[in-house]
């Protein structure tokens, strides 16, 4: 790890064209809904790929922040209580939003609109927050980020319902 970079505990994944980064408290289930992205996107026949799961290396080229993975857990993820399991990964990815996983939907019914997740002195990423219990969590990121709602695989709903 450089100077430049930081350690996120967190996931990454590609899902289409976007980085995300899954982020939240040991247990939330960032891994598990992570994992649920990538089965739902190759599903809808999309690219998708792991960068890095429980330990994120973030660094900024130009004006973008940057994903990449400690060599050690390359293509890993662990699937809580069911094991550690490899899956298709990509060496580096641009990250376009984070996501916090929140255990209860109850929290902060509805929270703060624009928020933002910092990644240290590096700069921020647009957030938003997503129950670790949904079932269709490319849908929701995609109701939920509006710059997501007609790329695949985020565009599972018909736009005029968002209207």
């Amino acid at each position: 790890m450089s100077d430049a970079e930081v350690n996120i505990h967190g996931t990454a994944i590609v899902a289409g064209r976007r980085g995300l980064l899954f982020v939240g408290p040991s247990g939330s289930g960032k891994s598990a809904i992570a994992f649920a992205c990538l089965a739902q996107a190759r599903r809808s026949g999309a690219f998708a790929a792991l960068i890095a799961d429980d330990r994120v290396l973030i660094s900024r080229r130009e004006d973008k922040l940057v994903a990449r993975c400690p060599e050690a857990i390359t293509g890993l993820i662990e699937l809580r209580g069911s094991g550690i399991v490899r899956v298709e990964s990509v060496p580096t990815a641009t990250l376009h939003l984070a996501i916090q996983v929140i255990s209860l939907p109850e929290e902060d019914r509805l929270p703060p609109e624009n928020e933002s997740y910092a990644i240290g002195r590096l700069g921020s990423l647009p957030l938003v927050r997503l129950w670790n219990g949904v079932r269709d969590p490319l849908a929701y990121l995609g109701a939920l980020y509006p710059l997501l709602q007609q790329e695949r695989p985020f565009s599972m709903l018909d736009p005029q319902i968002l209207t």
